[in-house]
């Protein structure tokens, strides 16, 4: 696609290109806001025809990256690169470096996550107790007493002479082969060495070997950045995406330990399956170092032609995969919050709070994570004082500036289907009439109730050309949200957690507020009632009076003049109930 410069904005491939271009350009089609803005700028278009998918694959990545177009994902790095560095000295010290220097120092890398990495060195030197204070060696090697990481067995005690140079340096190296290889193969090659050293009868060195191969399989033990039951390379891949932007991140493990971790923005929300697919061919397009197995936190739809793609690239068998359970399925997991929490900086929210919405979209079917979310419930005395309670949230947060409640006026007998098909016709007949304190269309519907006040609020708002997906919410028999209910079907939410906690509390929500008014209303009836026992007042002016004075106390803090004024009462009947008020 071109602009009407000639600039190429968007590159794309299809099975059958007509049909995909055509979608674009197609009246009434839904789309996604990222392809309505592209299309406003489309002037143009070329096309090449390819042998095959797996050709129009490698050519589409091949062209993305030669022209960037504005549409497509770009993955740019901004951040820079950072390195480990083994300072150039007798005893070197093993830090973390954002930049290569020309001091004589050797650096390790690049790597992409500056934080990953310090993790990583920071672990590393309290695994093989180097020294990290101030200190210079040999220079003040017995000079002054040990510090504290000395005496609490963090330190190797470089300063009281107890290692030498060159064994020193021999662990600075073990220190960077685990932060390289990870602790498996750590492990390994320490065990070699503390068997070799115990046959040559250096039991010192072997017990040094042993102690650190146990701080490794500690650590292995207590940190979630080292998985020993998985050693294989992978990479794990989620994005995160709301109404208007998305971001993608990557966490590498290599040899069983968390290595490196990369996010991106990936620009205006696509198609899930579409934006995965860009998001890791344009990954690897970047690099050559590809391992064995790659991750997904959900399905695509191409994944045996991006296997393929990557597999040819770096020379061996790529398999691509979605964990469906276990620790792979917890670390997926873990990717997409990583992708929430970029996300959510930008967009002034939790990254749970993200993750809570894209859940309820997932479970409930819907194409996007929805922004505003409305909740209606009933609430009754029985066939008196008849309320319905509308909450609203938005990004997953109460927004109680349009909260509405509603007095039922057309139902005389309890009845919830048809109290809340009153309040949910008024509510968008008012937003058809243009009514401001209605114009919001929400994203989503939700009803406290099954599948019967769907079935029949479903057509109602149908009928108005309201097209927002309905659900109700269904309690069990302690009156705590169980599921959600579509036509003759439940969705069950207890295996998305943070939606199911959304949803719930919504629910409460909605129930309070529905409540409380139901209650400020029959606290309200029940006292204009008794006023009208006082001679001269029947049901009209009771009314006025409680509609002008709302509460017990402004009544009974309001003169006989103001009385009189606010239900045109004469000054004997104004006399008589301001007598009756205070009880006289």
């Amino acid at each position: 696609m071109k602009d009407s410069a000639g600039k190429i904005i968007y590159i794309g491939k299809a099975k059958n290109l007509k049909n995909r271009v055509t979608s674009y350009f197609r009246k009434g089609q839904d789309h996604l806001p990222k392809v309505y803005k592209m299309v406003s700028h489309v002037a143009d278009y070329d096309f090449i025809v390819t042998d095959s998918e797996f050709e129009a694959l490698l050519l589409e990545c091949s062209l993305i990256k030669q022209h960037t177009p504005k549409y497509n994902i770009l993955l740019k790095d901004d951040k820079g690169y950072c390195y480990i560095r083994v300072s150039d000295e007798e005893y070197p010290r093993l830090t973390a470096a954002l930049q290569k220097e020309d001091d004589g120092a050797r650096y390790i890398g690049p790597f992409i996550s500056s934080g990953a990495l310090r993790q990583a060195v920071r672990e590393a030197n309290d695994v093989f107790k180097l020294p990290t204070c101030s200190r210079r060696f040999p220079r003040d090697i017995g000079k002054g007493r040990p510090c504290l990481n000395d005496h609490i067995n963090k330190c190797m005690g470089v300063c009281k002479g107890n290692i030498s140079a060159e064994e020193y340096r021999q662990t600075v190296e073990q220190a960077v082969d685990y932060i390289k290889n990870g602790s498996k193969e750590s492990v390994k090659r320490l065990t070699e060495q503390m068997n070799a050293a115990a046959e040559e009868l250096d039991f010192e060195l072997a017990a040094r070997l042993r102690d650190r191969i146990t701080a490794i399989k500690k650590a292995a033990a207590e940190q979630d950045i080292v998985i020993e039951q998985h050693t294989e390379d992978m990479d794990i891949f989620g994005v995160s995406a709301d109404s208007k932007t998305a971001w993608g991140s990557v966490t590498m493990y290599r040899g069983g330990r968390l290595y490196d971790k990369y996010s991106a923005k990936l620009g205006m929300t696509d198609e899930p399956s579409r934006m995965r697919e860009e998001f890791i061919a344009g990954f690897y397009s970047q690099r050559d170092e590809i391992p064995a197995e790659v991750l997904l936190d959900e399905p695509i739809e191409n994944a045996d032609l991006l296997e393929r793609y990557l597999s040819e690239k770096c020379g061996h068998k790529v398999k691509i995969s979605v964990p469906q359970r276990g620790t792979l399925r917890r670390l997926a997991e873990r990717s997409k919050e990583n992708a929430a929490e970029q996300l959510s900086i930008g967009a002034d929210r939790s990254g749970s709070e993200i993750a809570a919405l894209e859940e309820l979209a997932k479970a409930l079917g819907l194409g996007k994570p929805p922004r505003f979310i409305e909740c209606y419930d009933i609430s009754n005395l029985g066939s008196a004082d008849m309320t319905c309670g509308m909450v609203v949230y938005e990004n997953g947060r109460p927004r109680k500036d349009l909260y509405r409640k509603f007095s039922i006026k057309t139902v005389a007998e309890q009845n919830d289907y048809a109290s809340m098909s009153e309040a949910v016709e008024r509510r968008f007949k008012r937003y058809l009439d243009g009514d401001e304190n209605f114009s919001t269309l929400p994203d989503l519907i939700l009803l406290d109730g099954g599948k019967g006040h769907v079935s029949v609020i479903t057509p109602l708002v149908r009928s108005m050309g309201i097209d927002t997906p309905i659900f109700g919410l269904v309690k069990d028999s302690k009156h705590r949200t169980r599921a959600a209910a579509a036509g003759d079907r439940e969705i069950s939410l207890s295996a998305y957690k943070k939606a199911f906690a959304l949803v719930t509390t919504i629910q409460d929500e909605v129930h309070r507020f529905a409540i409380s008014y139901t209650k400020a209303k029959h606290t309200k009836n029940s006292f204009a009632l008794t006023v009208t026992s006082v001679k001269g007042i029947g049901e009209k002016k009771a009314k006025l009076l409680m509609t002008a004075f709302k509460t017990r106390s402004a009544l009974q803090s309001a003169s006989r003049e103001e009385l009189a004024q606010a239900a045109g009462l004469s000054r004997t009947t104004a006399d008589e109930l301001y007598k009756f008020i205070h009880k006289e």
